[in-house]
């Protein structure tokens, strides 16, 4: 059992916040894991810092063999040059020429996992490596990651991924890392289990309380009937002897056991401790506005679609009928046209047909620019006409806190502004979403936020994804841009 990395004492702070705090992380050889966790929970700084790209406020870091990092593609990696890359292997991932200039984001990311598979590193470190993949480059990558003899440290939003590579889950969640054993399914599964555990430990727990409580009173109430009749039996004989019995009777045995039972309760239910429920799930209900209400069976609809990019035919002589109300996946290699079809349907461009009263909202690929200086709340009240608590429960399933509500925009990071857009879209006064990549870079409990409220939304959703799992547990219907026609295929 080769040792690879121990890290001891580990702590990170940023901004008077505490990203990471742990006694003590160990990877061997051997180790296949994934790391997850909320956007901003620090997992990229835990990589950087195992790497030796970061030193941490406090704490010590070794490392033993060579080590490979492919960086998320907007980031440029400090490591030491690869060695050269095997061209087998670039033939097999899709790229041919290595010196090329103006590549897509799927073409840098094949490079940089070609460069990370072909200096033969004992460990290799990715941060969100299908993020710019289609799905060939995914399937490709997996298989590559899969028959990879070394230790694998991957931070993924994709569970697909993970459940085809990892052996190993690190949560990494209040700057603590918590293990799980097998793929991300499994880590799901536990987590479930561990909530339903604490919502019966709850239960069983305040039920003791209320019942400790209920004898409390009532013991403290007999207490106090005992001690009024002690008093009127008391006046009576001071009355009767002058005073003199009245002072020689002691308190009473049975008000002290009474108080004394009172007692030992309200020690056993602080021995109870502070026993939180499960965060509550706030149900979110979308609802069509009778004004936006269509009834058109297809609102989209494209005829005889004609689409070049200089000298590449994306689309010819394309077209399609999109069903009211349905949630449709647009899939494709790289570079084939998803987007472009997308914009083409906000542009209205000819040979597309909108139904006379669709309300389009359109998340692109890249960040927005959020020029407001508003709160949160205030801004998404300004584009939405759901109630201040429908608004919370949807931000609160996409990660966001009480504090962050309160937040002004400027204070965003990429994925907090990433994800308050799609927030906005799901509850903007729309009939029509059309959505590129809506989970790239969100944590996965956004992407999972995300999956549930696309399936109970109210209106038309068109979608492009690569992620394996949203297609398969959000779309009713995918089509394939394959050979500039846009053909429907089987889930």
């Amino acid at each position: 059992m080769t040792l690879l990395i121990k890290a001891k004492d580990i702590y990170m702070e940023y901004l008077g916040r505490d990203v990471l705090d742990m006694e003590e992380l160990e990877v061997y050889a051997y180790d296949r894991i994934g790391i997850v966790g909320a956007n901003g929970a620090g997992k990229s700084t835990l990589v950087k810092v195992l790497l030796g790209e970061l030193e941490p406020t406090e704490g010590e870091v070794a490392r033993e063999g060579a080590w490979a990092y492919i960086p998320q593609l907007e980031e440029v990696a400090q490591h030491a040059e690869h060695a050269a890359p095997d061209h087998a292997l670039l033939g097999r991932m899709g790229v041919s020429d290595i010196g090329e200039e103006g590549r897509s984001g799927g073409e840098e990311t094949r490079l940089k996992i070609v460069a990370a598979l072909s200096g033969g590193a004992d460990g290799i470190v990715a941060d969100e490596p299908t993020s710019h993949l289609d799905r060939e480059g995914a399937e490709l990558l997996i298989r590559q990651l899969q028959h990879y003899p070394g230790a694998l440290l991957l931070i993924s939003h994709d569970r697909h991924l993970l459940d085809a590579t990892v052996d190993k889950i690190w949560e990494l969640k209040d700057g603590r890392i918590a293990e799980y054993w097998g793929g991300y399914s499994d880590y799901a599964e536990r987590k479930a289990e561990e909530r339903a555990a604490q919502a019966a430990q709850y239960k069983q727990m305040a039920a003791e309380r209320e019942r400790l409580e209920s004898s409390i009173a009532d013991k403290q109430r007999q207490a106090r009937k005992l001690d009024q009749k002690e008093k009127g039996a008391s006046r009576k004989n001071n009355t009767e002897s002058g005073g003199r019995l009245g002072h020689q009777k002691p308190v009473g045995s049975k008000q002290k056991k009474l108080h004394k039972a009172a007692k030992q309760m309200e020690q056993r239910i602080e021995a109870l401790g502070d026993i939180r429920p499960p965060e509550a799930e706030a149900a979110i209900v979308f609802r069509q506005s009778r004004e936006l209400a269509l009834h058109n069976p297809y609102p989209i609809i494209g005829v005889g679609l004609n689409k070049r990019l200089g000298d590449k035919t994306l689309l010819e002589d394309a077209a399609f009928q999109f069903p009211l109300g349905a949630k449709i996946a647009i899939t494709g290699p790289n570079g084939s046209g998803k987007s472009t079809l997308l914009r083409m349907i906000v542009d209205r461009e000819p040979g597309i047909t909108l139904a006379p009263k669709a309300a389009i909202g359109y998340f692109a690929q890249s960040g927005y620019k959020l020029e407001d200086d508003t709160p949160v709340l205030a801004y998404m009240q300004t584009h939405s006409d759901y109630s201040v608590p429908e608004i919370r429960a949807v931000l609160a399933a996409m990660g966001f806190g009480p504090q962050d509500v309160r937040k002004r925009l400027p204070m965003l990071s990429g994925g907090e502004r990433m994800k308050l857009q799609l927030a906005r879209l799901l509850l903007g006064r729309y009939n029509v979403l059309l959505l590129d990549e809506p989970s790239n870079f969100l944590d996965m409990p956004a992407v999972e936020a995300l999956e549930a409220m696309m399936k109970s939304y109210a209106g038309t959703i068109v979608f492009v994804t690569h992620d394996v799992r949203l297609l398969e547990r959000t779309a009713d219907q995918v089509y394939e841009i394959d050979g500039g026609k846009l053909i429907q295929t089987e889930l």
